[in-house]
């Protein structure tokens, strides 16, 4: 979890860490233990039908943020659960505030929603692009965006007074920042050029991208910085080995539903007294 003393920089959290497991082994049979019981939470939290939650990947790109979905996910209910991924704005979007977008995708009461990226965005990208804020129509753009430290307050504020209503409202809001190194990253990037089945995943934008690193940087760790809070804190997982970042994913997934103290509803008497008629009436079709 990022501290709350903003006493750390993003370059204390080391992405080779893999020190809670003794290796490969080890964790992947913990995710396979946390899928089942993942499975049983999400079920208890959609008949529940109190809570909600909300789980936000942002990082870099060849991160493994779809892959940590896809692997620590795959037990669940497709019924209870869904994922909504956040690329460049439509033309419909632009005609609405920055947040709208994703506002519309949150999840329903007794499920689980996850953005593929999200409204963190728009303090992401839109401060390493300034050209994405000229795109945005605002009644007063800021003369200069990356200098503009109150603008960037501003947005922060915005996002965490959202998050506390949403909060407030019986959504638990989880945040992973995949934290890879940019070696790393180009090691993916290298063998997705060297496998024919992962062409489609290659972009020339992603790579442009790997040129704004250090603003990235920057970026994420002023992100962590003013919207950690502690009703929705960001956890900052070392994500150069797949296997330790699932694992580490899955069991902070698991302790945030175990801490809404989730149960299966109770039924009124009236209720029983239909489950017993309903017993006598299937308990006749065999005599």
């Amino acid at each position: 979890m990022f501290p709350d003393d903003k006493s750390k920089s993003l370059s204390d959290f080391d992405p080779e860490y893999t020190d809670l497991f003794e290796g490969k082994k080890e964790a992947n049979e913990l995710l396979n233990d946390n899928s089942k019981l993942l499975s049983e939470l999400q079920e208890i939290l959609y008949a529940y039908n109190r809570n909600s939650m909300l789980i936000i990947f942002q990082a870099m790109d060849a991160a493994g943020k779809d892959g940590t979905i896809k692997h620590v996910m795959s037990g669940i209910n497709p019924q209870g659960c869904m994922v909504k991924s956040f690329k460049k704005p439509s033309e419909e979007e632009l005609d609405h505030t920055y947040m709208w977008r994703c506002y519309k995708a949150l999840p329903e009461r007794g499920t689980i929603g996850i953005f593929n990226r999200s409204y963190y965005e728009e303090v992401l990208v839109a401060r390493v692009h300034p050209e994405v804020l000229a795109s945005q129509k605002l009644p007063k753009m800021p003369y200069d965006p990356e200098n503009n430290h109150s603008f960037w307050k501003n947005r922060f504020e915005d996002i965490c007074a959202f998050e506390k209503y949403l909060t407030g409202n019986g959504m638990a809001v989880i945040k992973f920042f995949l934290h890879i190194s940019k070696d790393e990253q180009k090691k993916r990037f290298l063998s997705r050029i060297e496998e024919p089945s992962k062409h489609w995943k290659i972009s020339l934008s992603d790579f442009q991208e790997r040129q704004h690193w250090d603003e990235y940087m920057y970026a994420y760790e002023q992100m962590l910085l003013h919207t950690s809070t502690e009703n929705a804190p960001w956890y900052v997982i070392p994500a150069n080995h797949k296997w330790f970042m699932r694992a580490c994913v899955s069991g902070i997934i698991i302790s945030v539903l175990q801490s809404l103290n989730l149960k299966y509803p109770g039924i009124s008497s009236d209720k029983k007294k239909e489950i017993l008629e309903a017993k006598e009436w299937l308990m006749r079709e065999d005599s």
